[in-house]
C-alpha cells in the first residue's frame, strides 16, 4: 500500500450508529417530551433501535411504548419540541465511537474522499459534528433536505458523494441498519456495517458486503473491498 492508496475513492458514512454513539441525546431528548405529556420514559436498548428512523419515529415509538396516543406523537407541535430541545442537548452525552477519529484522519491521509450522507436532518448534523470537532473532517455532510431522496433509496448516497467532488461509481458506503445497506444496493456501492449500532433487526440479514465489530476494522474492510474491485477490473480487461 502506498500513502496515497486511496486516491479517487469516496467513503460515505452514515451518522448516529456508525459515527456517533448518539443515543444518549435523542433518547434523553425523547423522554425528557414523554414526562412533560406526563407519560413514562422508555428504556434506552429498547428505544435506541428506532434512532435511524428518524425523530418523528421515535416520537411514535415512546408514545406507542407508554400507551398514549399516536396522533399526539405525530403532532408538528411536539415535532418541534423535539427539535428544540434536542438542539440544546445534541452532545451533552454523544460521542464518536472508539477508533473515529483516528480511522477517519489515516483515510484522509491515504487520499480518500469522506462524506457523511444521513437521515438526519443536515443542520443538526453539522451541529452535532462540530460540536464533536468532526466537521472539518468531511468534504460535505449532507441530510436528506439536501438530496431528491432519502435512504433507502440510492439516490442519497449518489448526491451525496457528488455533493463531496467524488465519483459515485467509485465511492464504499459504511452504515449500521436497513436504510444504509438498502441504499448501498440501490446505489451499486459496496457497503459495510457496524455491529454496534442501532437497528431492530440482525444486521447479519441486511446483506452488507462486510461487517465490522469495530469502527477500527473500516480501513481493512475497505482495502477487502478494493482488492476485489481491482481483481475484477483486472479479470474483464
Amino acid at each position: 500500500m502506498t500513502d496515497r492508496d486511496l486516491e479517487g475513492w469516496t467513503i460515505a458514512f452514515d451518522l448516529d450508529g456508525t459515527l456517533v454513539d448518539s443515543a444518549p441525546d435523542l433518547i434523553g431528548t425523547l423522554n425528557r417530551l414523554l414526562v412533560e405529556e406526563g407519560l413514562p420514559p422508555v428504556a434506552m436498548e429498547e428505544a435506541q433501535k428506532l434512532i435511524g428512523s428518524g425523530a418523528r419515529a421515535l416520537l411514535v415509538h415512546g408514545f406507542e411504548a407508554a400507551g398514549a396516543s399516536v396522533e399526539r406523537a405525530e403532532s408538528d407541535e411536539l415535532f418541534q419540541r423535539f427539535l428544540t430541545d434536542y438542539s440544546a442537548h445534541i452532545a451533552d452525552g454523544s460521542q464518536p465511537f472508539e477508533g473515529v477519529v483516528e480511522t477517519l484522519e489515516r483515510l484522509t491521509e491515504r487520499g480518500a474522499l469522506l462524506v457523511v450522507a444521513t437521515n438526519k436532518r443536515s443542520d443538526l448534523s453539522e451541529l452535532l459534528l462540530q460540536k464533536l470537532d468532526l466537521a472539518r473532517r468531511f468534504a460535505a455532510i449532507v441530510g436528506p433536505d439536501r438530496v431528491s431522496a432519502r435512504k433507502p433509496s440510492g439516490a442519497h448516497l449518489k448526491e451525496a458523494v457528488a455533493q463531496a467532488g467524488g465519483d459515485p461509481e467509485r465511492a464504499i458506503m459504511v452504515g449500521d441498519a436497513a436504510p444504509d445497506a438498502g441504499a448501498a444496493r440501490d446505489a451499486g456501492m459496496p457497503c459495510i456495517l457496524t455491529t454496534f449500532g442501532y437497528t431492530p433487526v440482525p444486521v447479519e440479514t441486511l446483506g452488507g458486503d462486510v461487517l465490522i465489530d469495530a469502527f477500527e476494522d473500516v480501513e481493512e474492510a475497505i482495502d477487502g473491498i478494493l482488492s476485489d474491485f481491482y481483481v475484477l477490473k483486472a479479470l474483464r480487461g
